[in-house]
């Protein structure tokens, strides 16, 4: 049963309790305004939830499960997170890449030690890496920005923009001459769910190249639901309120503001907000482009991944696809209508540095791979496949698993449309103006979107909330 909206009037109510959307009441509420975020479903969280998918005791992530960004993101960085019940687990690598071989790429922290490891590309490697490691507090700023707001360090953004305005697949081919490298790049490059023969995944491959040595990759203690509680957390000790449990099918059933902010994508936004736009702004929202699926997988295991290169226990995401040659056809399938039949699995084994997550001396693993937006096909058995190639024997530790297909992915939460969990394509055409040219704003007055949808786009890191409600105080505040 749905629960009753409060009967007073706010400054400004948000829809979807996301990390988006969290972090855009938490600015209406840091500027002294009331806040009401209203959440669809009975927890808060959106992407970043946690739940005993397969057996008491196992926790895991449903969505969301290695976080980079967050521990990146300026905004988030700014708040107290910590005095909120935050913490970050950082594993001893970043991550690893293993080979068919048995050897593994494996990421330290350290760029020169990363560069030992690569051989005759180390040199490359290093030389690629270190200046824009070195950027890193410049550069940040310019990739969680708008697309039109003028870089806080041209400079530093005008060289990275010269590297990375390429393919991954050039790039790394051009740029590496062993396996080793060229597969550890092309493994970078496909979290941007598109093909790695189109521009611009090189710069992907490079942003997250660039977070393993100057952030690191880490995981939160207790789950990825412990960044929305803190969040959460810190929002009520603003002022704001949260009613969970609520579906908003039309702007009228809201209580008075001056200020909506939707933390959903434009499908969702033109079913309850639609008639109060022209028909332009309606045809606009309606080509948005969703990208690939995700078909995602947890395991409740009786013993930690036994990997062939026993290095891969030193991180807590690795990447299973192989060569650069392999990984290039599993990230192109999708976009031809294809489920890979080796796919690039995304994995994160957690229980290794986090042992709140299962029971004494089990474990608890979490991976996924994209298909074809909508696609009802379960990957297990070619998902399982992948990892029993790099670890023989997975399969006999496994004591429950759970499988959520692409079509499954949006009743877990509305924003993965199609199981897209990118909150839509992030191809060069729609990489800057996200959903529209008008950015966080709508032609209805006092209606703004604040999701993945907007800039700077997918990722936990609360920006895209952050510059939409600055947007609305700009406009509305004067703020």
């Amino acid at each position: 049963m749905e629960k009753n909206l409060p009967k007073r009037d706010y400054d400004a109510i948000v829809i979807g309790s996301g990390p988006n959307g969290l972090a855009a009441a938490i600015r209406m509420a840091q500027a002294g305004h009331s806040v009401l975020v209203v959440e669809g479903q009975d927890e808060i969280g959106g992407g970043t939830r946690s739940r005993e998918l397969t057996l008491p005791g196992f926790l895991h992530d449903v969505c969301s499960a290695v976080h980079p960004m967050a521990v990146a993101s300026p905004f988030f960085q700014s708040l107290p997170l910590a005095d909120h019940g935050l913490e970050w687990i950082y594993p001893p690598s970043p991550l690893a890449h293993p080979l068919d071989n048995g050897s593994v790429v494996l990421v330290d922290r350290s760029i020169e030690r990363t560069a030992e490891s690569l051989g005759r590309d180390g040199r490359e490697y290093s030389a690629l890496l270190s200046p824009l490691v070195r950027d890193w507090p410049n550069l940040i700023s310019t990739f969680l920005a708008p697309p039109l707001r003028l870089p806080d360090h041209p400079i530093s953004a005008a060289r990275f923009a010269c590297r990375a305005m390429r393919s991954a697949s050039s790039f790394a081919r051009s740029t590496f001459r062993d396996e080793k490298a060229r597969a550890l790049f092309a493994g970078l490059a496909a979290h941007a769910i598109l093909p790695l023969e189109q521009i611009p995944t090189a710069a992907f491959g490079l942003v997250f190249a660039i977070t393993q040595h100057a952030v690191g990759w880490p995981v939160p203690r207790g789950g990825a639901r412990r960044i929305a509680d803190a969040l959460a957390s810190y929002l009520k000790s603003l002022g704001g309120e949260i009613v969970t449990g609520t579906t908003v099918r039309s702007l009228d059933e809201l209580p008075k503001s001056r200020v909506v902010l939707c933390d959903v994508t434009p499908r969702q936004l033109l079913r309850f907000a639609g008639s109060k736009f022209p028909s332009e702004f309606r045809r606009r929202l309606e080509r948005y482009r969703y990208g690939p699926g995700a078909c995602k997988m947890d395991w409740a295991l009786d013993g930690p991944i036994p990997w062939t290169a026993a290095a891969c226990a030193q991180a807590a995401t690795v990447h299973i696809g192989g060569t650069l040659e392999e990984i290039e056809a599993a990230e192109r399938a999708p976009w031809q209508g294809q489920e890979p039949e080796k796919p690039f699995v995304l994995l994160s084994q957690p229980t290794l540095f986090d042992a709140s997550r299962a029971p004494s001396g089990k474990h608890v693993a979490w991976a996924y791979c994209h298909v074809p937006n909508g696609s009802g096909v379960d990957m297990t058995e070619r998902i399982e496949q992948q990892i029993e190639r790099f670890a023989p024997g997975f399969r006999s530790r496994i004591l429950k698993r759970s499988v959520i297909t692409a079509s499954r992915l949006e009743s877990y939460n509305p924003n993965l449309i199609g199981g897209d969990v990118s909150g839509g394509s992030a191809d060069l055409a729609q990489l800057f103006f996200r959903p529209t040219a008008r950015g966080y704003r709508t032609p209805a007055e006092g209606v703004y979107i604040c999701s993945a949808s907007t800039s700077p786009g997918a990722g936990v890191h609360g920006m895209c909330g952050y510059w939409a409600a600055r947007t609305a105080l700009r406009d509305l505040f004067k703020g």
